[in-house]
């Protein structure tokens, strides 16, 4: 384990450590499908949504492959683009939830001076959007996806985002263990969370410390020095 240090900044997946994606990205995948369907894309029932919920973390076409092995590259385009109009209608409808005390916490975050960046795999309108609409983009200094940047790994994002910031010191706080794994090749303290449930047990096993709720967070960094 590394020395807690405090850093100046916080690194944070989105989907399952701040935002409670299933909250959004159910309806929006079962709509999906249906659309599919209707498109003559897709015939049979939808996929189980635990295949979906299971690849969440991973880049866009890795999540499509485990959902829809089967299918054709063109196929899983138009199922990204759906998805997405689908997640962005259903935030302009107010759905989505944040996990508990993650606005307080990065209020407090906040105020010890510490800058706030978002590194998601997801692609850059859901990730904005989602930060919008939910009222906490006002925190964070930067948002950085993979659709945006076209990176390859989340560990290329973070490296990305670390060296176009100038960050020296910073803490990478995740659910899965992609988020880990670019934590520590990135030479970061890595927060494991453990409350999204869409990780499997051992994901966590390399993090610093593992938290079982977000607003656990504060008290870390609160303490280190």
């Amino acid at each position: 384990m590394q020395a807690r240090v405090r850093p100046e900044a916080l690194l944070f997946d989105l989907d399952g450590t701040l935002f409670q994606t299933e909250t959004l990205s159910v309806p929006a995948y079962e709509r999906t499908f249906a659309d599919l369907r209707r498109e003559g894309l897709w015939r049979g029932p939808t996929p189980p949504v635990e295949r979906f919920l299971g690849s969440l973390g991973l880049l866009l076409d890795e999540i499509w492959h485990n959902v829809m092995p089967e299918a054709d590259a063109a196929t899983r385009r138009r199922a990204d683009e759906l998805l997405l109009q689908h997640q962005l209608a259903g935030l302009q409808q107010g759905e989505g939830r944040l996990y508990p005390g993650v606005p307080d916490t990065l209020q407090g975050l906040a105020e010890l001076g510490c800058q706030l960046f978002v590194a998601s795999n997801g692609l850059e309108a859901y990730v904005k959007g989602v930060l919008e609409a939910t009222g906490i983009a006002r925190w964070f200094t930067g948002a950085y996806s993979a659709g945006e940047y076209q990176t390859a790994s989340k560990v290329e994002l973070v490296r990305l985002l670390l060296s176009r910031q100038g960050l020296t010191s910073a803490w990478m706080v995740g659910d899965r263990q992609s988020d880990v794994e670019a934590g520590k090749h990135n030479g970061l303290f890595v927060v494991g969370c453990d409350y999204g449930g869409f990780h499997q047990p051992d994901e966590l096993a390399e993090a610093d410390v593992v938290i079982h709720s977000f607003s656990q967070l504060l008290p870390l960094v609160r303490q280190a020095h």
